[in-house]
Parts: structure tokens; sequence; C-alpha cells
């Protein structure tokens, strides 16, 4: 019988937990993010920067633009995904305990996606 040598654990051989790419996965996610993010910060700042200069009513006349709504709205997409990936790391990395950190991890998602939701009603409030 031919022996092989593993550097895996004999429990993660049990579970079947090996290389999953799903790191390289979310790797990637966060870079592209990060990447998208670059422009449409900047665009966002000066549509900021423009309601900022603007009356009320003014501000609501912009906002019903699609161009701008759209914008505000990747703005939410993208960040709120892109923090979330951020976050996850950040807990992934400095909590040792597996129950705590797949808890913090869950508890991070749900909250991103619900300000994220929050945030796209609101903007398709005013846009609409």
């Amino acid at each position: 019988m031919k022996q092989t040598h593993s550097m895996q654990t004999p429990l993660a051989r049990v579970r079947g937990l090996g290389s999953a790419k799903s790191g390289l996965s979310h790797w990637w996610h966060q870079r592209l993010t990060a990447i998208a993010m670059v422009p449409i910060m900047v665009a966002s700042l000066i549509l900021v920067a423009q309601i900022g200069m603007l009356d009320y009513q003014g501000a609501i006349d912009l906002m019903a633009n699609p161009l701008a709504a759209t914008l505000l709205l990747l703005f939410v997409l993208v960040g709120f995904f892109h923090a979330a990936l951020g976050l996850q790391v950040v807990i992934e990395d400095y909590v040792s305990n597996e129950g705590a950190r797949m808890g913090l991890i869950i508890t991070v998602k749900m909250i991103s996606f619900a300000l994220a939701v929050l945030s796209i009603v609101s903007i398709l409030k005013v846009a609409l």
C-alpha cells in the first residue's frame, strides 16, 4: 500500500475541507470592488457637492435624474459589498473562536445587506 503525505490534518481530510479556491475568489472580489469604487467615489463626491449647492427642490430634481440615482445606487451596492468583504477578512484574521467568528461574519453580512436595502429604498423614494 502506497502512503501519500498530505499537508491536511486528519480532521480536514474527514470533513473534506481543502482548497476550495474560495480565498482566491474573495480576494478577486475585494480587488475588483476596490477598483470599481475609485470612479464611482469620484463621481459620487461631485454629485454630492452639486446637491450641497442646491436648494431642496433643486436637490430633488437632480436626484430624479436617472444617471444621478444610478450612480448613488452603484455607490451603495459596491460600497457595502466591498465593506462586508473587508470586515470579513478582519474578522477571519483576528477572531480565533470559530463559533464567534462565524457569528460575527453572519452579523456583518446581515447588517450590510439591511443597510444597503435601506439606502436603496431611500434613494429610489427620492428619485421616483
